[in-house]
């Protein structure tokens, strides 16, 4: 039998396979990242009802994005090795009933060791989805489908956001967690439903000396680890520097209620824009487009120092502007410069990403139990100064590549 008439069928675009394991996608996204980002703008709630300092509460969402990050190490070989579908519908599970279960404790280390858990939970999508994908989609159908599953991502952590501020607002911080923990178990039930099986998936061997070689080599690799570095010191302000705005604008004069903090996240909107945007940037122009993001981040830095509110949320603005411009550059940088093994690529860039998100709030603490919010605007643009030299770095190789 000719090997064409032995390959699967994969999915095409159009069809209801298709349209199923696209709207699987986008609400596995909706779970994973609303669950992850739910908490961020309750941290000063959390910080009062557990009577617990602004650094203590923030570990209620900092653990999880560190967890989340290292468990990318795991899940993407372990994927390869065992397939996409059931560990994805089994982090969904997962991840939906430890939320369940934070409705029901009244201790801040318990919430703490379920956040850490759940981070692990969290990792299977990130992992899996774009390689699910990959194994039952055709070329055409897989660029549509990547788009609607990234546009679930911006809308998960953004929803999340707003919809967490609202429920705490009106009805209490536990009220939070048993609505999302619901909700997302309704959602995994329906993603069990609909994701049809990966036809062209072909497990392959799982070897932790042949993963870490592969890693190694990437870290090796003069095009690469700048670009990780970008990403990770990126994210690493960008994310703890609402940690902090929501701390800020909860205290005198402004005084937001978690609703309206919440409402802040919706600023990651302008970075929805400016990604489809960097789409249109040739790649011999990718550093700097780079550096024009960060630049565009530093602005938005310096705008947020002022008092007026408007003010502070049209910083906010440049910073999800510039960042997520520098961010979907520096994806695609290393997808396009990775010599082999593009998928461990992408998963250490991804665990650079979330690791960043994890250890920048420790590396700002300091700055703002020293001067408040205009020394954490300081600390983050010593961070994004390093990051500019890296594009610069970046720059130099491809000019002698």
């Amino acid at each position: 039998m000719p090997a064409e008439a032995s390959a699967p069928a994969l999915i095409e675009r159009g069809t209801p396979a298709f349209r199923r394991a696209s709207l699987a996608l986008f609400i596995s996204s909706l779970v994973i990242f609303g669950n992850l980002y739910a908490i961020h703008p309750l941290l000063p709630l959390i910080s009062a009802q557990y009577d617990v300092s602004t650094l203590q509460a923030s570990n209620a969402f900092t653990l999880s994005s560190l967890t989340l990050g290292l468990s990318l190490l795991l899940h993407g070989p372990l994927s390869d090795a065992f397939g996409r579908r059931a560990p994805l519908i089994i982090g969904l599970a997962m991840t939906s009933l430890l939320t369940l279960g934070m409705a029901f404790i009244s201790s801040f280390n318990a919430l703490l060791w379920m956040r850490v858990a759940q981070g692990v939970a969290l990792g299977v999508l990130p992992a899996t989805a774009v390689a699910y994908l990959g194994d039952s989609m055709n070329r055409q159908a897989l660029i549509g489908a990547v788009g609607l599953y990234i546009g679930g991502n911006t809308l998960g952590g953004a929803g999340g956001r707003v919809l967490g501020g609202f429920i705490a607002d009106h009805l209490g911080l536990q009220m939070v967690f048993l609505i999302l923990g619901a909700g997302s178990v309704v959602c995994a039930l329906a993603v069990a439903l609909l994701l049809p099986p990966a036809k062209a998936f072909r497990p392959q061997r799982l070897s932790l000396g042949g993963s870490l070689r592969t890693f190694a080599s990437h870290l090796r690799n003069r095009a690469l680890l700048p670009a990780y570095l970008v990403g990770g010191l990126g994210f690493m302000v960008f994310i703890n520097l609402y940690t902090f705005i929501t701390f800020r604008l909860s205290a005198a004069p402004w005084q937001l209620g978690a609703s309206s903090l919440g409402l802040l996240f919706l600023t990651y909107m302008a970075g929805t824009f400016s990604a489809s945007m960097s789409g249109r940037i040739n790649p011999a122009r990718a550093a700097q487009g780079m550096a024009v993001g960060v630049v565009i981040f530093m602005v938005g830095c310096l705008i947020t120092l002022a008092e007026p509110l408007w003010l502070i949320i049209t910083g906010l603005i440049f910073n999800a502007f510039g960042f997520f411009l520098t961010h979907s550059l520096a994806n695609s940088w290393v997808n396009q410069h990775a010599a082999h093994g593009k998928a461990s690529s992408a998963s250490l860039y991804s665990v650079f990403y979330y690791l960043g998100a994890a250890i920048g709030i420790y590396y700002l603490a300091p700055f703002w139990r020293a001067a408040g919010w205009p020394a954490v605007v300081a600390g983050s643009l010593l961070v994004l100064v390093v990051s500019l030299a890296l594009i610069f770095r970046l720059h130099r190789v491809r000019q002698h590549s």
